[in-house]
């Protein structure tokens, strides 16, 4: 049996090359409609349905972290607990219903802890990827996971930040206009990096 969890079987050129595609993608369409993009994430916050959507892809992802055995490929990204292996069934439970209580219960910003959530749960796998590999310039991906995990962390605590960071960004078209193309320049150059030094690994 391969002791290996599938996060740290994941290639690094998978991941690599799924993390460019999402940065690029994200920042272009912020360069390019600017004004839909700062619409979007200013209403972002107070929208219910996009939160308990996310919540609902962040808590199932999380289950399956968590699922009971013989589940099949339900089963297949199942995490070794350690001392906490013994809540796993509790959790199981618990998950489910923390998911519609907290859509039914949480009204303020639920969005962006859903987000933040997201976030924490992506980390994983970018970091079991790029965990041991041979290019020095795999820490472009775990220095932006570190990112994500230290941001997704505020999200979930004090969801107001991100509301403020978005009005501070939104403010002037030159932040706005920076920090896309060093979004867009960070994923132009996970890509390079990707294509040119990661396969194989």
């Amino acid at each position: 049996m391969d002791p290996l969890h599938p996060y740290q079987r994941l290639p690094l050129f998978t991941a690599g090359l799924l993390l460019a595609v999402w940065l690029i993608g994200v920042h272009a369409v912020m360069l390019v409609k600017p004004a839909w993009a700062k619409d979007f994430l200013k209403k972002f916050p107070r929208n219910q349905t996009l939160g308990q959507i996310l919540l609902g892809i962040g808590l199932g992802w999380f289950w399956l972290l968590i699922a009971p055995p013989g589940l099949g490929k339900l089963s297949a990204l199942v995490m070794d607990l350690g001392e906490f292996n013994g809540a796993k069934g509790l959790l199981q439970v618990l998950v489910p219903v923390s998911l519609v209580l907290v859509c039914i219960s949480v009204r303020d910003f639920l969005a962006v802890r859903a987000l933040g959530l997201l976030g924490l749960m992506a980390a994983a796998p970018l970091l079991g990827a790029a965990f041991l590999k041979d290019p020095s310039s795999r820490l472009l991906v775990p220095v932006f996971a570190y990112a994500m995990i230290t941001a997704s962390l505020f999200w979930v605590g004090m969801p107001y930040l991100f509301r403020d960071a978005v009005a501070w960004v939104t403010a002037e078209p030159k932040r706005w206009t920076l920090m896309s193309l060093a979004g867009l320049g960070y994923g132009v150059a996970t890509l390079v990096c990707a294509l040119t030094f990661w396969r194989g690994y």
